[in-house]
């Protein structure tokens, strides 16, 4: 079985949550004003502060998304790796120090700083809002992806634990728990990872040829699951699927090749021929539906050159739609990690702008190396042998399963982790947006300290319900997919705001606003347009969405940075204009 609840599992998982929420209780003595919960004091360590970055930054879609894409397609998977990198480069060399200066708890302080405007607060306070919730969604639907194989229970339960003990996090110690949590898994993530790493390049590759079966699973009209002809067991998370993934050839003819170097993998794997799996779904006039997963050996050369997932065919093909959807999902993902607001707010953790540039460059090299880790992770699960073909979020913990139960059990606790420190990051990110942008943009009133640390403690609540309910909507999608949906719409409706405001002394309040709006609807618009939102929230014809192609950000992004010179040049007083004539 795939699945069997593990006691030393369950062991291992009670004790992080339980040394999680304990951290929170404690440390929520210390987060009595606003200034504690929304920022820590601005007392965080610099390198602590980096720590956290990773662990806020390396999520779900991190370590579940990304080490499945690889799993199941191969290098492109590693293609989502390179573009969180890369957006760091953005964070250091445009944002951090500029943030810290001109910011206190929120994005919009650091929009508003030269404006003092309602409407500025009350546009950036939505799209932290709006863009906090999307990102959530895969978060919540790994988090449910684990619960599965860790406590045999169904998704929708694994969504709602995380959502009720991030929910307490918040509430009980605000970012100064959210930090010392995202401090831990972090660095606990990265550790256990080069572990699992060092534990596949000793294995190293088994060939088992003719061990490939298709494989079945039917949805039936009356709501039964049959797995391979044969009724799926009730309540107990079983599955009578086959584990899969290995290689059926090696170089030389050989059966094994025994331990290998990190070079000396990669190799072997390319003069190899693994079996990849294919999936095809047919709809019977009964009402049921049957998927059908089909064995695929292919060389592994192909499996290591980029352009063979359906989504990056445009990599190597001719089609200029599919062309555009990859280039459009790269900006993204470059753009995206600086439009974040969870990650933007840890800037006001620390003392300084100096510990602000030092701590995401600590936050850089910790990023930078996992992400090289991931690529040994994914194609270490493709050749294990114990992979699911049903649910590509499941590679990376069942490959520490076939290494050793323990194994399993720490990763599994360590993701879970990792999934309780993203979205606490992002529930008080959210919540921060409601307490101190949205509420005093309605309200002629100024909140003291007290009064907006508890609006933020309502606005958790509801923000984490919100996040249940979306996380088991859409179950059925990638974690590292849904991701690239969330960086399109931060790129889109806070990066052009951000970035100008800085940078072109032409800016105004009203362009400002305005560029968010059109970036945030126009990116949101785009997503629930699309073919794949069609299809797998849906469950309409994909070919009947009505745009082109499913990432919007190549289109969106230019159009947020567009509109805010156009409304500015409209709305700029025009003494500014004359008196600059001479300087032009």
């Amino acid at each position: 079985m795939i699945y069997e609840p593990s006691p030393i599992a369950i062991v291992i998982f009670l004790l992080f949550v339980g040394i999680t929420v304990g951290l929170s209780f404690y440390l929520g003595k210390q987060a009595k004003s606003s200034e504690g919960y929304f920022a820590a004091h601005g007392q965080i360590p610099w390198f602590v502060n980096g720590i956290a970055f990773a662990g806020d930054y390396l999520s779900a879609a991190s370590f579940l998304g990304i080490c499945g894409m690889i799993a199941f397609y191969g290098y492109d998977g590693f293609l989502y790796s390179i573009g969180y990198l890369a957006g760091w480069i953005v964070a250091l060399f445009v944002v951090a120090e500029p943030m810290k200066r001109l910011g206190k708890f929120t994005f919009a302080d650091a929009l508003n700083s030269k404006f003092n405007s309602r409407g500025i607060k009350l546009a950036a306070g939505v799209s932290t809002l709006a863009v906090s919730i999307f990102y959530l969604i895969p978060q919540m639907v790994g988090a449910g992806v684990l619960v599965q194989p860790l406590l045999g229970l169904p998704h929708w339960a694994g969504v709602v634990i995380v959502g009720a003990v991030v929910i307490l996090i918040v509430v009980t110690a605000g970012m100064m728990s959210t930090t010392w949590v995202q401090f831990l898994k972090g660095s606990l993530l990265v550790i256990f990872s080069a572990v699992l790493t060092v534990m596949i390049l000793q294995r190293g590759f088994e060939a088992k040829p003719g061990v490939d079966q298709v494989q079945t699973v039917t949805e039936t009209a009356d709501g039964q699951t049959l797995v391979n002809g044969l009724p799926k067991g009730v309540g107990d998370g079983e599955t009578s699927l086959a584990p899969v993934g290995h290689i059926s050839k090696l170089p030389g003819g050989v059966d094994s090749t025994g331990p290998l170097g990190p070079l000396d993998f990669f190799r072997t794997l390319r003069e190899s021929e693994v079996v990849l799996w294919s999936s095809k779904k047919v709809e019977a006039d009964d009402g049921s539906v049957t998927t059908t997963y089909t064995p695929k050996p292919t060389p592994g050369s192909q499996v290591l050159r980029p352009g063979e997932h359906p989504k990056f065919k445009g990599i190597r093909g001719d089609n200029l739609l599919e062309k555009l959807n990859f280039l459009s999902l790269m900006l993204a993902l470059f753009c995206g990690t600086a439009s974040l607001p969870h990650i933007l707010i840890r800037y006001y953790t620390v003392k300084d702008a100096a510990a602000a540039r030092k701590s995401t460059i600590v936050g850089i090299g910790c990023i930078g190396f996992f992400y090289v880790l991931t690529l040994y992770l994914g194609l270490g699960a493709m050749t294990s042998g114990a992979m699911d073909v049903t649910n590509s979020n499941m590679a990376a913990p069942l490959l520490a399963l076939s290494m050793s139960e323990l194994l399993f059990a720490i990763i599994s606790a360590i993701a879970f982790t990792t999934v309780l420190g993203t979205v606490s990051g992002l529930i008080l990110a959210s919540a921060g947006a409601v307490a101190h942008d949205l509420f005093g943009s309605f309200t002629s009133t100024e909140l003291t300290g007290h009064e907006q640390v508890r609006i933020a403690k309502i606005a958790s609540v509801v923000v984490g319900v919100i996040a249940i309910v979306l996380g088991i909507v859409f179950k059925e999608m990638n974690v590292s997919y849904l991701v690239g949906w969330a960086f399109s719409v931060a790129a889109s409706a806070n990066l052009p705001s951000l970035v100008m405001l800085l940078f072109w002394k032409r800016t105004t309040a009203k362009g400002i606003i305005v560029a968010i709006i059109v970036g945030m609807t126009s990116s949101l618009g785009w997503i629930l347009l699309s073919a794949d939102t069609y299809s797998k929230v849906y469950g309409w014809p994909a070919e009947d969405a009505f745009v082109p192609f499913s990432q919007p950000g190549i289109v969106t992004i230019p159009l947020g940075f567009v509109t805010l010179v156009v409304v500015s040049l409209l709305t700029g007083k025009p003494e500014y204009f004359q008196n600059n004539q001479g300087e032009e």
